[in-house]
């Protein structure tokens, strides 16, 4: 064979080869984009608006807003190809990518410093009781009400059955008299300062908006316990999608701290810019469902004795 045919033939390969990779990738001709719902989510439409109208000048897609009605359905709607951009909770993040692999994380948001959050890309599950109230030690609440946010959240209810709960050398289905889903980390707080519940772990950046919106003061409130930090919020992207895709929409989030539209909100964020993350950064979330796991199994051994 000669030169010419060979440079032919491999031209024809290349050519082939990325015809099959432009088959295998999704190209689609909008992309649709949702949030896991928050206290201020039908807020948060407005403080998207910008950022939507850069994710569709980078991308050259038009971009659909999808308002979910709960942590899982933004996970359902990712998996099932029907969303292409999403913000997932932690914990919701592992599962999705457990049943999808496609999956990926590719950025979080950086806190500053608030009223009970800590600066950097992570945040804590919080302890939390009234001011005022008897319940002044985490043993002081053996037997009480306490508020978790959803079944779906990480520091709303992961983290309180599986760090928290040993820490007290107890599980929780045994140490609270009832437990009650709230709804959010929001709910959870104002029910805490009503005196509806008598305790309630929440998110500390959740719990900071709450504060910043005058709802309620931190000095309302006694802080029992503190989590490790976990990471924020992740921010991915279906896999499937073609891969300048995919650098677009990293590109538009990675560049928000140098984007002037994007104040108002990164300001809601309470951030200055969002990071890199990889899927690595969530194993300590991983390690956590393991031992919820665990627990369940520990559990429904315990049942049939």
């Amino acid at each position: 064979m000669n030169i010419l045919k060979k440079i032919g033939v491999l031209f024809s390969i290349c050519l082939i080869s990325t015809s099959a990779y432009s088959a295998q990738c999704n190209n689609p001709k909008q992309l649709r984009f949702s949030i896991i719902p928050t206290e201020e989510s039908s807020f948060e439409l407005d403080l998207y608006k910008p950022i939507i109208a850069k994710l569709k000048q980078n991308t050259g897609k038009k971009i659909e807003f999808y308002m979910p009605t709960s942590y899982a359905s933004v996970a359902e709607a990712l998996i099932g190809g029907f969303v292409d951009i999403a913000v997932l909770g932690p914990y919701g993040y592992i599962t999705a990518k457990k049943q999808d692999p496609s999956i990926t994380v590719f950025a979080t948001y950086a806190k500053k410093k608030g009223y009970m959050q800590n600066e950097g890309p992570g945040y804590q599950a919080v302890l939390i009781t009234k001011k005022g109230s008897k319940y002044t030690t985490e043993e002081s609440l053996r037997g009480t009400t306490v508020g978790h946010a959803d079944p779906g959240s990480t520091s709303g209810d992961l983290i309180p059955r599986v760090v928290w709960a040993p820490h007290m050398k107890t599980d929780s289905d045994k140490f609270w008299k009832r437990i009650v889903y709230t709804g959010g980390h929001d709910l959870t707080t104002l029910a805490v300062h009503s005196g509806k519940i008598d305790a309630g772990f929440v998110a500390s950046h959740r719990f900071d908006n709450v504060v910043a919106k005058g709802q309620v003061k931190l000095e309302d409130f006694n802080i029992l316990w503190r989590s490790p930090s976990v990471p924020q919020d992740p921010f991915v992207f279906s896999g499937k999608l073609c891969k300048d895709i995919q650098e677009n929409i990293k590109k538009t989030f990675l560049d928000l701290g140098n984007d002037p539209g994007a104040k108002k909100f990164l300001d809601n964020l309470k951030s200055s810019k969002f990071v890199a993350m990889t899927d690595k950064d969530y194993d300590v979330i991983r390690t956590l469902a393991v031992a919820k796991a665990e627990f369940k199994k520990k559990k429904a051994a315990e049942g049939k004795k």
